[in-house]
């Protein structure tokens, strides 16, 4: 008696095959009518934060690559809803764009949660800064 085991082989190449063109096409068709979803680009700005004798909070202007888009710097204080505008060393409100080096002052931010927020020319809004003091 002769075994022919030949058609195995060449029937499971093709069962496989089949299926790859299948997840191909499906991962091509998510693609093009828009259903993996967009993805955001995070905004590079750099600064830092520390407070000083009085009980205020200065940040210091670091820089970034995104530091020319940022066009308004709010700050919220244990995550209240209603952002404050940082004031400069004189009591006036600063001017964007923001320079390297530049300090802009909070309130009285004792044993607080303070985190700032920056809003750039695109319409976006990006938590830049967030401390426990």
């Amino acid at each position: 008696m002769k075994n022919n085991e030949e058609a195995v082989s060449p029937v499971i190449g093709v069962i496989l095959m089949v299926a790859i063109t299948v997840i191909l096409a499906a991962v091509i068709a998510a693609f093009v009518f828009g259903l993996a979803g967009s993805t955001g680009t995070t905004k590079n700005v750099g600064l830092t934060i520390a407070q000083n004798s009085s009980g205020y909070a200065y940040v210091t202007v670091q820089g970034g690559t995104d530091l020319a888009s940022l066009n308004n710097l709010t700050f919220s204080i244990n995550g209240s809803p209603n952002s404050a505008s940082f004031t400069l060393p004189d009591g006036g409100l600063p001017s964007y764009p923001l320079s390297v080096g530049q300090i802009v002052y909070t309130s009285d931010i004792d044993n607080s949660k303070v985190t700032v927020i920056g809003k750039f020319s695109d319409g976006s809004t990006q938590v830049l800064l967030e401390k426990q003091f």
